[in-house]
């Protein structure tokens, strides 16, 4: 058996040369052994495989990549874990990339544009062959973002998505899936429904209230302004608004939330002044969130095909780098939703 010299402060790494003198085989040989070229019989493969991982052997990906000019590894930036959305979402994008032979770079921004800018150079200096992105809430400069493009670097948005630029983009109709949750409160005979909104920089916030607007005047029901309340998705000041709209001369007696998180922190609220829901005042949210079936009561929310956003989010990446620059493609696909209807309405 091969024995490699060793020392005490520097182990050996193992290479296909040592693997191809153990076995008395070429260098060639070994290293379509080891990427599965159909030229290499199956006994030599399977030889060659088993002494590799004996040997702990470790394919040198800079090597390859600058063979290749490719890394197959794609990036994805994601702006926060609070909730079970993103880290869904990636599962689901890890799933197509892994079965296409791509491994996976994660950042996440915790909601901060310049952790965002810096995660985009930690994909840059680990020569992504692409990335899929999501934007913080804080996002409005979309510079750092533009460099993939000039680069020739695919770059495909997902939920949160910058209409800068032109390319693939994954969304759900969110327009829609407000326009039903508001409707649906109003079919079971609330009048007063309040929106706590998210902040105007994400398109998804201005869609979501888009709808909220359009179910109310769709059932002839007057716009109240003093009902609608914009906020930057920090959950700590939930409670100011939600307590703010509770305190009101008219108060509402439901609440359509732009997300889960926030319906969740405001069914709390809600409680904690000793009122009941939905009884005194019905709760919607938004996702589908996993919390969003264990509270108490559970929560009436849109679902959003989470795992197929990120599925069909990475399947556009990967046709793209499939491709020259010259023939990359704006595609853009809007994914349906679907309200769930729990005990909070």
């Amino acid at each position: 058996m091969l024995r490699l010299k060793t020392d005490p402060m520097k182990r050996h790494q193992v290479t296909i040369i040592d693997i191809a003198k153990e076995l008395n085989l070429s260098k060639s040989t070994v290293s379509r052994a080891l990427t599965g070229h159909p030229s290499v019989n199956a006994v030599t493969r399977q030889a060659v495989l088993e002494l590799a991982e004996k040997l702990d052997y470790q394919r040198n990906m800079l090597a390859i990549s600058l063979i290749t000019k490719k890394t197959n590894t794609i990036g994805i930036i994601v702006p926060e874990f609070y909730s079970s959305f993103f880290p869904n979402v990636i599962m689901g994008a890890q799933e197509v990339a892994g079965k296409a032979g791509y491994n996976t770079v994660i950042c996440q921004c915790n909601e901060s544009y310049e952790t965002e800018v810096a995660n985009t150079k930690v994909m840059l200096a680990n020569q992504v062959d692409g990335i899929l992105v999501s934007i913080t809430k804080e996002t409005r400069n979309f510079d750092h973002l533009k460099i993939f493009h000039r680069k020739g670097i695919p770059i495909v948005f997902f939920n949160r998505v910058c209409d800068e630029m032109d390319v693939p983009k994954v969304i759900v109709d969110d327009y829609d899936g407000a326009y039903r949750a508001v409707n649906y409160l109003l079919e079971k005979g609330r009048k007063r429904i309040a929106h706590l909104a998210g902040p105007s920089s994400l398109k998804i916030s201005e869609k979501r209230l888009s709808g909220y607007k359009a179910a109310l005047k769709r059932n002839n029901i007057e716009l109240d302004e003093d009902l609608i309340i914009s906020y930057d998705l920090s959950m700590d000041k939930v409670k100011i608004y939600v307590n703010h709209l509770l305190n009101l001369e008219r108060p509402p007696d439901a609440i359509f939330a732009v997300n889960d998180p926030t319906a969740i922190e405001a069914i709390q609220v809600i409680k904690k002044r000793g009122l009941r829901v939905p009884e005194d005042i019905a709760v919607v949210g938004f996702s589908n969130d996993y919390a969003s079936g264990l509270i108490e009561p559970s929560l009436t929310t849109v679902s959003q095909p989470v795992k197929e956003i990120g599925q069909t989010a990475a399947q556009l990446l990967i046709e793209q780098i499939s491709r020259d620059v010259s023939d990359w493609k704006t595609i853009i696909r809007v994914l349906k939703t679907e309200l769930i209807i729990r005990k909070s309405s």
